[in-house]
């Protein structure tokens, strides 16, 4: 609607100074020529919005005009209030600076508007950590931040999972992700896209040197490319299993990251084949756990690979008269 789109121009005029026609109508997916009517239309309503051309012109509003717009519409009060991952705010040392700025915007709210957003506050949690994730060491974030926001080169003593050692890296970071609960540093080393968990860095120092990241490359560009190569990433070995009915739809959830494909289960018998993808041949031993409940039927290497797996576990726990010893 129009008077939205008027309303986030001159909210980003207010917040960003002056800006570029072309940056506006990308950020609003609408043409550089209809930016202007709609300035034109500020303009008319007694806002002092002006336009200039040229290289280093944009859309600025005049030196010290501000005005206390909300406009927040009923879902949008409530958007605000539902706050994902709220763990993230506390491991940034910003759980105190969200809760003052919720009361700001709860107070700044329509007054129709402020019941149901804290309704929505009471009635609606998300959490965005993964069920028994398990201990993890606490990842200190401040040094990472520290450098992020000041454009500054870091060097990491990091330590790589399987590995004791630790490893020594320059980096020139974009910027920190949490996902599901886990923090990760996105950086570039010698100009190409990496990955560090914040949990594995042991420690972090901030350089003097300037960040150096690739040209128009931004934090969500990097981030989605290294998402990619984990997501995608193919295993080199394919494995056909079968498990038993009544455990498949735990199976399936717990071993999706290892699934080649859905299976094609008809609904009838008792066991169902699934296809699964393996790195090497005893990254296939997390199927042990499962006991009896999933037989592998191929390739013959990681069904001799197994029975060696349990007759190892069951050679451990053999009364030792019943093993001559």
């Amino acid at each position: 609607m129009k008077s939205g789109r008027l309303l986030s121009i001159l909210l980003l005029l207010q917040t960003r100074g002056r800006v570029p026609a072309r940056e506006l109508a990308d950020r609003l997916e609408v043409s550089v020529r209809t930016v202007y009517r709609d300035v034109e239309a500020l303009s008319a309503a007694g806002v002092p919005v002006y336009a200039e051309r040229g290289r280093h012109g944009g859309i600025e509003l005049l030196a010290g005009f501000r005005t206390d717009v909300t406009g927040l519409t009923a879902d949008e009060s409530r958007a605000l209030f539902i706050l994902a991952a709220q763990g993230a705010h506390v491991a940034l040392g910003l759980d105190q600076a969200l809760g003052s700025a919720l009361r700001k915007v709860m107070a700044a709210l329509p007054a129709p508007h402020r019941p149901a957003a804290e309704e929505t506050s009471r009635r609606i949690l998300v959490d965005a950590t993964r069920w028994k994730g398990g201990p993890r060491r606490a990842a200190d974030l401040q040094v990472l931040q520290d450098a992020v926001f000041a454009d500054r080169r870091l060097r990491l003593r990091y330590r790589h999972s399987g590995e004791r050692e630790t490893r020594t890296y320059t980096v020139d970071p974009y910027g920190l992700v949490s996902k599901a609960g886990v923090w990760y540093l996105v950086a570039d080393r010698r100009a190409r896209p990496r990955l560090f968990r914040a949990d594995r860095v042991r420690s972090a120092t901030v350089l003097d040197d300037p960040v150096r990241r690739r040209p128009g490359v931004e934090l969500a560009d990097a981030w989605e490319v290294l998402r990619r190569q984990v997501e995608e990433r193919t295993g080199g070995l394919d494995v056909t299993a079968r498990v038993r009915r009544e455990r498949l739809d735990m199976f399936l959830r717990l071993n999706a990251g290892h699934l080649a494909e859905l299976p094609d289960d008809d609904g009838t018998g008792e066991w169902v084949t699934v296809r699964l993808s393996y790195g090497v041949v005893r990254e296939a031993r997390q199927l042990l756990p499962y006991a009896a409940e999933v037989e592998v039927l191929s390739p013959p290497e990681v069904r001799e690979d197994l029975a060696a797996a349990a007759a190892s576990v069951t050679r451990l726990y053999r009364p030792a008269a019943e093993d001559g010893s």
